[in-house]
Order: C-alpha cells, then structure tokens, then sequence
C-alpha cells in the first residue's frame, strides 16, 4: 500500500515543543496560564483585534458569541448555508432557529442578495433575526462590505465565522477582525492547530470579558465558588496555547506554503477540460486552506469529483467533496432556507484536494499524476 497522502494533516514546527515544555517545567497544567495569555496576545498582533479570548474550540466560541448576543429560544440566526455543520449547530443548543442563506458563485460565501431578502421577509412575519452568521469558506473571505452594510441598515450583529480563515485579509483587514465578534478554529486540520481549540474576537472589551466569565464556568468573585449565571468549561488549557504559540511563529510559512499548493494545482491541472479553480477577487487575500477544484463533467467527457475521489481513494490519497449545504442536511431539514441552487451546484461538482502545508512535492506530484490519467 502506498503512503497515506492526507487532506490537511497537522505540521508542527521547532518551537511547540520549547512552549509546552515551558508549560510542564512551570507545573502550569491546568486551564489558563502564561501561555495562554501569551497565545491571545499573539492572535491579538496578528489579527489586529484588540481583544481575544482563548477557548476549547470554534464551536465554543460560536455558542458564547450568541449567548453574548441575547440568543434564546424561539429566536432565528441567519446562517450561511454552505459550511461545516459547528457554524449551525450552536444557535440550534440555544433553541433558536437558523434560517439558511445560500452562496453566491465569486466567492462561494453568503449571497448579500438573498441575506437582504430573508430579512425582509423575515420582518414581514414579524421575526427579526438576532445576528447573521457569514462564513469564509476554505478560507475565501465572504463579501464583507455588502454583508456589514446590510447588517448595519436593519441593525442587526454580524458574528464572523472565520474559523477557517486566519492568515486570510478583506482589504487589509484580517479575517475575523470585520465584524462585531470574529471566530477561529485551531482544530487538527486547520492552519495551525493547538490539538483542538478556538478563540473568540472582538474590538469591545467587554463582550471578551464576559466570553472569557462564562467560558470558566461563569464563577463570581469570592473567596468560595459562588455562581451566579450558568457558565460553560470552555477556556484553553495552557498546554494546549503552548502549542499555539509555537504555531503562531511559523504562521506566515503555513499561508505560503497553503497558497503555494493551490498555484501548483493550478498549473498542472488547470489546463484539464472540465476542471476549474476559483480565484481571489480584488481586494482579498485567501490563505487557501483547502485546494477545492470544480469538475464540469460536461466539459470532462463524464469525469466528475467523484469519479477523482474513488480514484485518489484507490492509491490512498485523500480528498473530499465540498462541504455538503446545511437546508439539504437531514437534521435542518424543517429550517426556512433561501436558496439559488449555488451550493448545490458547488456541493455536487467540487472537491477539495489534498493541501497540507507539510505536503512534499513527490506527494504533489503523485496526486496530480492519478488526477491526469483519468483525462488520458
């Protein structure tokens, strides 16, 4: 059997282990810590948002954020259709409802046509949304301006889900940091990784104070435990922002090493009848986590991305359709959706391919070489 080829496996660098040994020579095991400090502080140079709170996951972070936003039972959240199914499932844990928007074709993100038209629609039924939840998928940012302006005419919050988006910039301003409250996600297969865990953005003091009160079981100042909200176990273990912080010297290289995959891809598979890859529009920067490519099997004489799944399959190669849209899943199914057919399109014709920052180029070029074949 040839060497597995995973889509996007965690790369350590030299300097994780110095932070975590740091961490275990200081006996400072436990939740919080120095390094944990030192970690938001970190994401804080690099994102540009004033405040960060370091937490056990994204989906964490996307649960707080709405508890934060007065989320509660009965209420509806506006949710990109097209994502991972943590962007939905934290409104469902307060009771709420999402209601799905679908994607547009430049960036595969939420469509501000159809997010303008759900909330008048949803106006009309006298339900006005609580927040709207765009995603940067693939780490694509989403049309932020149109998304923002229209948030800010019906005085509705923007939570930036952006957990797969950090290393990515919106007209100079990184992912994350173009909204109320950003998230980000540092599971295993992320750009950097800290095992598992998340954080949760914000320019406001005060909403990351608050995260940071509920995210540790919401426990009020006195010499005895002494509550007074229901709190959550939500922080980072200071081992784990060891790991971070070693992450966050070698970040820079990760996005390059991404993008350098995705140009690579690009050059030897644009060429193929059928295939195509999609761009950055002016103005963003993707940090390319995944490499998804679209198969017209129109154009690809009956090749389909399912046809290169099974194959790369076969030589144990991994890959993945894209991210199958949440009004088609069984669990949302009774959720109002406004759709246009983008995400099922996407869904049913495109594939994200290995990608990596610690791919070697043999390992490229054996993906490539069965992904070529197919077209002989």
């Amino acid at each position: 059997m040839n060497e597995k080829i995973w889509l996007s496996s965690p790369h350590m660098g030299e300097k994780e282990l110095e932070f975590v040994k740091e961490v275990f020579h200081s006996n400072w095991i436990a939740p919080l810590g120095p390094a944990v400090d030192g970690f938001e502080h970190d994401l804080q140079n690099y994102t540009g948002s004033q405040y960060v709170g370091a937490l056990s996951s994204g989906t964490a972070a996307l649960h707080l954020a709405l508890i934060l936003l007065d989320v509660k039972s009965g209420d509806e959240v506006l949710c990109q259709s097209m994502t991972f199914s943590a962007s939905a499932n934290p409104i469902a844990y307060l009771g709420a409802t999402p209601v799905f928007i679908d994607s547009e074709r430049d960036t595969w993100n939420m469509d501000p046509v159809l997010l303008e038209k759900a909330i008048k629609d949803r106006l009309e039924k006298g339900k006005k949304p609580k927040a709207i939840i765009p995603v940067h998928l693939y780490g694509m940012p989403a049309k932020m301006k149109e998304i923002t302006a229209i948030a800010s005419r019906y005085e509705i919050p923007v939570l930036e889900d952006a957990a797969e988006a950090l290393g990515s910039v919106y007209h100079g301003t990184a992912c994350g940091n173009l909204s109320l409250m950003g998230v980000l996600s540092f599971n295993g297969n992320k750009i950097i990784t800290t095992s598992g865990g998340g954080a949760l953005l914000s320019n406001d003091r005060q909403l990351i104070e608050k995260a940071r009160f509920l995210a540790t079981q919401a426990r009020d100042p006195a010499p005895h435990y002494e509550h007074s909200h229901i709190g959550y176990n939500y922080r980072m273990s200071n081992v784990c922002a060891g790991i971070g912080r070693g992450q966050m010297t070698v970040i820079d290289e990760r996005v390059k090493q991404r993008r350098n995959n995705f140009d690579y891809y690009v050059n030897e598979l644009g060429a193929l009848p059928g295939i195509s890859f999609l761009k950055e529009p002016e103005g963003s920067f993707c940090n390319r986590w995944l490499t998804t490519v679209l198969v017209d099997r129109e154009r690809s004489n009956g090749i389909s991305r399912e046809t290169i799944r099974l194959a790369l399959e076969k030589e144990n190669i991994e890959s993945r359709p894209l991210w199958k849209p949440m009004h088609q899943q069984p669990v949302f199914s009774a959720a109002p959706a406004y759709v246009n057919g983008v995400s099922e399109a996407l869904f049913e014709d495109g594939l994200c391919l290995p990608s990596g920052s610690n791919l070697t180029l043999q390992q490229l070029e054996r993906v490539v070489t069965h992904i070529k074949k197919l077209w002989k």
